[in-house]
């Protein structure tokens, strides 16, 4: 079974940065697109960016222009900056392949943005 692990959530200022870390294990992580997701409290998860296997990215609206997902396919890892982040970026943050592995769901990391 796919097992995903994220990291690197806490707490930042409004205009402040996070970088996301999600370390993939039991995959072969090379040729799944991969993606980060977020759930803010009372609301649906979605997906905010994801990168293909030929590193091509997408990006939410909400997000673009602010957030970059890469990925290291020798360590397994998926990673998320997130600079001039909002109040409204609060969430719990995971990591999943795209379209979503249903039973890969990790704990997520939490990132709250607030002063």
């Amino acid at each position: 079974q796919v097992q995903l692990v994220e990291s690197g959530g806490g707490l930042a200022q409004p205009g402040g940065s996070l970088r996301l870390t999600c370390a993939a294990s039991r995959i072969i992580f090379s040729i799944n697109a991969m993606g980060w997701y977020r759930q803010a409290p009372g609301k649906q998860r979605e997906l905010v960016a994801h990168i293909t296997s030929g590193r091509n990215t997408n990006y939410a609206d909400s997000v673009k222009g602010r957030f970059t997902v890469s990925r290291d396919n020798v360590k397994k890892t998926v990673y998320l900056q997130m600079n001039s982040l909002k109040p409204e970026d609060t969430a719990v943050y995971y990591c999943n392949t795209v379209p979503f592995t249903p039973s890969s769901w990790g704990q997520g990391t939490q990132v709250t943005v607030s002063s």
